[in-house]
């Protein structure tokens, strides 16, 4: 990355997070404590819990000057409509502690069963996205094994029945929620019409869901005037939802964070939060388009630093990410960008496999005193391989209104200002060089409405 845009990053996080500081610190719920553990003299067998989330999005992207439709334009995770009701998530789950044989081990279960990038490529109808142990009884060291969220990014670590947004950003959606390339490699899918004549979902897995199969270390300690350390150090199999290994590979995962919290629980803490995470593995995959069945390793890795803060209805957070290797391009490009031709080990432009990216997000929030209403305001951006000839910068400004019916049922409404810009390439109609404006340079402003409804036993 170059020193301009790193400069310019960088000024941007560091302004969003020298607004943390002003007035009152608060933020931060501590999402490994609240998912791996049960609360301390907790003696419930079975809490059984879940959360729907059904909701209405419209897209006014428009097409490219064939009449065709690109990935971005159309409403997941079908793809098939600029407008759509959708059942994206429900989930059902079960939680507590081993009683009455021993009190110190707890366990987490939960099932997804709605429509989104974890059913649909499958076609299931449910599948597992947690499923873990936790045994509490070393003093500065607790075990997590199974299946659960990994330790990394804000947006992705946090429960997503208190997101305060519909959609995730640029970055976590592009470089964070992994897509796993299939077994052989699978040509791209052209641009389509809407409705599409054919699939423009080219992975036949499902997402990994931030979440891996492995075993974590963790905890946390009261330190100094208030403050809280947090740390975790996961080993995991690198396969996302899957039960099992795909290849010999392990990735590993570091999670450091300090937070001073000041009232309030559960994933509406009050407090401040300082954090920073690494993400580093290996994806075994077949991208070289010829009859062979030709797998090579490729490293994946991902890092990030933010902070986050909430206290009096008053919310500002920010974090700045970058990875490296195995960087997604979309549904349609299930082989991350190499082309026919372009085999391995080779370095093709345009190739996510060995790619770059950055991308970062500031946001924040207030609740009005006395009601039930919040406002929300978003920008973020991603740059998806960086400084590559088919570079491609994304940006994204987001209005927010929340109206909490009760503590466990809200409204929210978005309204997303949506750009994107191959930056190496000439405008929309400026000849057959223009490719791949002629298709992004549409993209535009998306509304989308959810409701959110938690119930737990």
């Amino acid at each position: 990355m170059n020193n301009l845009k790193m400069k310019k990053h960088l000024l941007c996080l560091s302004a969003s997070i020298g607004l943390t500081m002003l007035g009152s610190t608060a933020m931060g719920a501590n999402w490994l404590q609240l998912q791996g553990t049960e609360p301390q003299g907790a003696e419930q067998l079975a809490k059984v819990w879940g959360f729907v989330q059904v909701q209405y999005q419209d897209d006014s992207s428009t097409a490219n000057p064939g009449g065709l439709f690109v990935p971005p334009k159309l409403i997941g995770p079908n793809l098939d409509s600029q407008s759509a009701f959708n059942v994206n998530r429900a989930r059902i789950g079960v939680r507590g502690v081993a009683m009455p044989l021993d009190q110190k081990i707890n366990y987490f279960l939960l099932l997804e069963m709605g429509n989104n990038g974890i059913t649909a490529p499958e076609n299931s109808v449910a599948k597992a996205t947690d499923a873990s142990v936790t045994f509490n009884h070393l003093d500065g060291m607790r075990f997590r094994l199974g299946l659960f969220k990994t330790p990394g990014f804000e947006e992705g670590l946090q429960a997503i029945h208190v997101f305060d947004y519909i959609n995730f950003t640029w970055v976590a959606n592009q470089m964070m929620l992994e897509r796993f390339p299939n077994a052989n490699y699978t040509g791209n899918s052209a641009p389509q019409l809407s409705p599409p004549e054919s699939a423009l979902n080219g992975f036949n897995r499902s997402v990994g869901a931030f979440r891996d199969v492995g075993v974590q270390v963790f905890d946390w300690f009261k330190v100094g005037d208030g403050w809280e350390v947090s740390y975790a150090a996961m080993v995991g199999n690198g396969n996302g939802l899957n039960f099992s290994d795909n290849d010999d590979n392990k990735d590993t995962y570091f999670y450091l964070s300090a937070e001073k919290p000041y009232g309030g629980k559960g994933g509406r803490r009050q407090g401040l939060k300082f954090f920073a995470w690494t993400q580093n593995g290996v994806r075994t995959a077949d991208l070289t388009n010829d009859d062979t069945f030709n797998t090579v390793e490729y490293d994946r890795d991902r890092s990030g630093f933010g902070a986050k803060y909430l206290r009096n209805g008053i919310r500002v957070s920010a974090e700045y990410l970058t990875g490296k290797g195995m960087i997604f391009q979309g549904p349609h490009n299930s082989s991350f960008g190499i082309g026919p031709g372009q085999g391995n080990p080779a370095s093709p432009a345009g190739s996510g496999a060995f790619a770059e990216a950055t991308g970062y997000y500031v946001e924040g929030g207030y609740r009005f005193p006395g009601t039930k209403w919040e406002i929300d305001l978003r920008y973020d951006q991603y740059n998806r391989l960086e400084d590559d000839r088919f570079e491609i910068e994304y940006s994204r400004t987001t209005l927010g209104v929340q109206y909490f019916f009760n503590p466990r049922v809200r409204f929210a409404l978005n309204y997303e200002m949506r750009d994107a810009d191959a930056i190496n390439f000439p405008a929309i109609g400026a000849g057959p060089t223009a490719g791949p404006n002629n298709n992004v340079g549409g993209i535009d402003n998306r509304i989308a409405l959810q409701v959110t409804a938690i119930w737990s036993q």
